[in-house]
């Protein structure tokens, strides 16, 4: 073993090397070591025969007396301690925190002024001892002096006369060096040692007496009559102690404040005494000084009750969980990386919004789910709709999240912005409510996309994650840049101040609005926590595109293929569209593509009668719908038709209202119709009353009547203002000019007509 000075080692041969001793001095060229021991083995002390045995319990205690001197010198060799071998062994003592708090920091520059100085001690006295010592914490002239001298008694002299102090008060402070080590740090005071911390003093009668300063009236006394006023309150007695404890405990949390606590806890342990006052039991009012005041019982609940447990009880225990609780790891504990665990979360859109089929109308606020990847804590999805919450909007979201951000664009009508490179996917892990997680919806979606589904207790949103604090960050944008958008905090304060007709956005132009908030949210939130040294010295970028596209650089990503006709069936709402001979109708509105058309889809319902089919649809948006393929693969993507009776840009909510809205006034239409058939009835009857009489008076006339063919050549003749001569002669000459007319007009059409074709 390699002896060191101020090493500390434990001896366990025979007298006189027997206990743990500290290496004073040592030299291997002299064959020479100085220790002194710190601590002697419980079978080497020597007890004291004879006498009573000393009581163990008495009224007042006897001061804790202080620690046995220490630095008796052994002299011995190094060769001797080398030879006991494993009866030699290294020992390390940890000292008190407060011995390494102000451990000396020796700078390089040896001309620090004296506040760099300074630091190095705790305090005043600090420093005197450590100017007193410092020949012993030289350790080259320590070991000098030690193994020339072989006596401490030349150093002791020399530290005494330099410090003006005692010989005795220098052999102590050797004792806390060879104590403590031969540092700096070994010489401070140990009055935090003193005092009986946390120690009950009770003012119990015939003993203690009550501590601390006088009352005005006990001071005034004094100087007036010369002798002491015994205090009106006397101090905290066991006997209350046990009181005020057994009380506070019958209290149920929350606990009120203390006045209306320190009242509840008088009541019901002090007042102890009842009179009978008209039937009525009233307690007996107390004498003073019977019962603690209300400061001693604040005090002694506030020395005797934890603050973390004083907390606890002034709350219900659910905040305390959820706003009070020590924190025990972060929101992304058990996640590997991006991908692997989404979060979703929907919340009511502090802004009202206005229909796509009049923008007169006002559809009030809507809901926007907001997908969350708990590792990057990057936005991957969202949807907006007028409805719910509920499982069926929150699969639009999941759709959102995995489906192609091309395909987003166009049934939102927004040039999609591509933020997170690689595009997301479904994830392994899905967190959501607990009314989403028990719907039968979410366990087919699970069954079927192979999703592990979880959820938080309910009322804990602070089990949630970031996407709570997500929809924070979404309200504050609205708030600051959106006509018609409300601060939902300052409601709480009566200070809500919005106007719903200041709304303009409509629901798609209100989801193209959030697409670019979450872009610049992933593209510029702060992440710098969340970097470590690797992504730092890679570069990465701190935000949450950044750790997304890292994540899934260094293969901590999660990407999982899914069709998008399996995530259509799956996801999106499945209605029945019916075929008829105007091509697919759904919801009132008239679909078609290319196949349909190519397969007579038409032409069979025309003549075969309609069909019916099931169809996929997204309700953000009427511009398509995608049923099943039945001669090929996959899905049929049907378009809008242009002659239906809604635009692409409009969302079903919208439509339906539209449609229903119609219908407010078909009493009205159908009062209309009755009154107009019957006054239009009554002119038709009138009309042929008087074509009826005018033929009958000139059927009465005799005369020649014609042909029906010469009566109808007269007739146009007539409407082209040509009089004829005769009747046969005209026949001919009308007849002849129809058909000259009838082919220049021909000639003249297929000279446009090729005309077109030579100009494409």
């Amino acid at each position: 073993m390699e002896l060191m000075q101020n090493g500390v080692i434990r001896i366990t041969s025979a007298e006189p090397l027997n206990g743990t001793f500290r290496i004073v001095a040592v030299s291997k060229a002299l064959d020479s070591c100085a220790l002194a021991r710190i601590a002697t083995p419980a079978s080497a002390i020597r007890r004291m025969h004879g006498g009573r045995k000393r009581s163990e319990t008495t009224k007042k205690p006897r001061k804790k007396s202080p620690l046995p001197l220490v630095g008796k010198l052994v002299w011995t060799t190094a060769t001797e301690l080398e030879e006991l071998g494993d009866q030699v062994l290294p020992v390390q003592l940890v000292n008190d925190s407060r011995y390494y708090r102000f451990q000396a920091v020796l700078t390089e520059d040896a001309t620090s002024n004296e506040s760099e100085g300074n630091e190095r001690y705790e305090n005043e006295e600090h420093k005197a001892r450590c100017l007193a010592m410092a020949s012993f914490l030289d350790i080259e002239n320590l070991q000098a002096q030690l193994l020339e001298a072989r006596s401490l008694a030349k150093l002791v002299l020399a530290a005494s006369a330099e410090s003006g102090r005692a010989t005795c008060t220098i052999y102590k402070y050797f004792s806390l060096l060879c104590r403590y080590g031969f540092e700096e740090s070994s010489l401070i005071d140990r009055y935090f040692q003193s005092g009986a911390r946390g120690i009950s003093r009770p003012c119990d009668p015939g003993g203690r007496k009550k501590a601390g300063r006088w009352t005005n009236k006990q001071r005034l006394h004094y100087v007036v009559t010369g002798s002491a006023l015994p205090p009106e309150q006397p101090g905290m007695s066991t006997d209350w102690q046990v009181r005020i404890l057994t009380g506070d405990a019958q209290i149920p949390c929350p606990k009120p404040d203390y006045p209306d606590r320190a009242q509840m806890i008088l009541d019901s342990h002090f007042f102890t005494q009842y009179k009978e006052v008209d039937g009525q039991l009233v307690a007996i009012a107390l004498p003073k000084g019977s019962y603690p005041s209300r400061r001693q019982i604040a005090r002694f609940l506030e020395r005797h009750i934890d603050r973390l447990v004083r907390l606890a009880q002034s709350t219900t225990e659910g905040h305390m969980t959820r706003a009070k609780r020590g924190l025990k790891a972060r929101s992304w504990k058990g996640v590997s990386g991006p991908g692997h665990t989404y979060a979703i979360d929907s919340s009511i859109g502090d802004v009202y919004l206005r229909s796509t089929v009049n923008r007169a109308w006002l559809v009030g606020r809507p809901i926007v789910y907001i997908v969350v990847d708990v590792w990057s804590t990057a936005i991957v999805g969202f949807h907006v709709c007028l409805s719910g919450p509920s499982w069926a909007m929150a699969k639009l979201a999941i759709f959102s999240a995995a489906a192609p951000p091309g395909l987003m664009g166009e049934l939102w009508h927004y040039v999609p912005i591509l933020s997170l490179k690689p595009s997301p996917t479904l994830p392994y892990y899905f967190w959501c409510d607990r009314g989403e997680y028990l719907s039968k919806g979410a366990k087919q979606f699970g069954a079927e996309l192979k999703v592990n589904l979880q959820y938080t207790p309910p009322y804990r949103p602070d089990l949630r994650g970031i996407n709570e604090v997500l929809h924070r960050i979404e309200k504050d944008k609205i708030y600051f840049f959106v006509p018609g958008a409300i601060d939902a905090r300052r409601a709480e304060y009566e200070l809500r101040r919005f106007n719903p007709k200041e709304g303009v956005l409509t629901v798609p132009e209100f989801a193209a609005y959030l697409h670019v908030i979450f872009t610049l949210y992933n593209l510029n939130a702060d992440r710098t926590n969340r970097l470590d040294a690797n992504m730092v010295q890679a570069g990465v970028h701190p935000s949450p595109a950044g750790l997304w596209s890292y994540g899934h650089a260094i293969g901590a990503g999660v990407q999982r293929a899914t069709t998008l006709p399996q995530l259509i069936t799956s996801l999106l709402p499945t209605e029945t569209a019916i075929i008829n001979r105007i091509g697919v109708n759904f919801a009132g509105l008239d679909y078609s593509c290319p196949q349909i058309e190519e397969e007579q889809w038409t032409a069979y319902a025309r003549n075969f009668g309609t069909t019916k089919i099931r169809a996929n649809h997204f309700p953000g948006s009427v511009s398509r719908i995608w049923t099943p393929n039945s001669t090929g693969k996959g899905l049929l993507d049907l378009q809008l038709s242009d002659f239906t009776r809604a635009t692409r840009f409009q969302t079903l909510d919208d439509v339906m209202d539209s449609f229903y809205y119609g219908t407010l006034n078909n009493a009205d239409y159908e009062h209309r119709r009755v009154v107009l058939n019957n006054q239009l009835g009554q002119i038709s009857k009138m009309i042929i009353s008087i074509a009826e009489e005018l033929t009958k008076e000139v059927l009465t006339v005799p005369q020649e009547i014609p042909s029906i063919t010469t009566a109808r050549q007269i007739e146009v003749g007539k409407n082209q203002n040509i009089l004829p001569a005769t009747v046969n002669g005209n026949a001919a000459k009308i007849t002849e000019s129809d058909d000259l007319h009838i082919a220049m007009m021909s000639k003249i059409i297929e000279k446009m007509s090729h005309a077109k074709l030579k100009h494409h």
